[in-house]
């Protein structure tokens, strides 16, 4: 089976996939967030649902699941091709070097920039470079998205 290649437009290169284009997206986590997550994943972990046994780490308190993080990811580069108008299919083909720098609390507010860093037109594949900060400006996860149109 060969790959087939799905290029990126000159319309779209120099337009919402150009280099250097930033988008953001800014959510504060509520303990909601926290149980629906669990819920959804199974990840009841008392690091996110047992106050009293984080009260004995060093955080202090419960902390987000970095995979809800990841998702808050997904969900830039999905506002990407449904709010700007990209009229054709593309899918996460990978975040690579995903890395929690810090914890995320109950209450924080984290802002996830999505800022696209290299562009393989021939094949259509984009490569962005992702950063969730929390309401103090301080890093909190990083990761490299692969945004493919199929």
């Amino acid at each position: 089976m060969s790959k087939v290649a799905v290029p990126v437009t000159p319309e779209e290169a120099a337009g919402p996939l150009a280099i250097g284009r930033t988008y953001r997206f800014a959510k504060t986590i509520s303990e909601s967030d926290i149980y629906q997550f669990a819920g959804i994943t199974g990840d009841f972990h008392p690091n996110h649902v047992d106050e009293q046994y984080m009260a004995t780490t060093r955080y202090g308190r419960r902390i987000a699941h970095g995979a809800l993080l990841v998702g808050f990811m997904s969900t830039v580069s999905g506002m990407i091709c449904l709010e700007i108008g990209i009229d054709r299919p593309a899918v996460t083909y990978g975040l690579d070097r995903i890395r929690y720098i810090k914890p995320v609390f109950i209450g924080d507010t984290i802002t996830t920039l999505y800022e696209i860093a290299q562009r393989d037109d021939r094949l259509g594949e984009i490569r962005s470079t992702v950063t969730v900060s929390n309401q103090d400006g301080a890093v909190v996860a990083v990761a490299i998205h692969i945004l493919k149109l199929v």
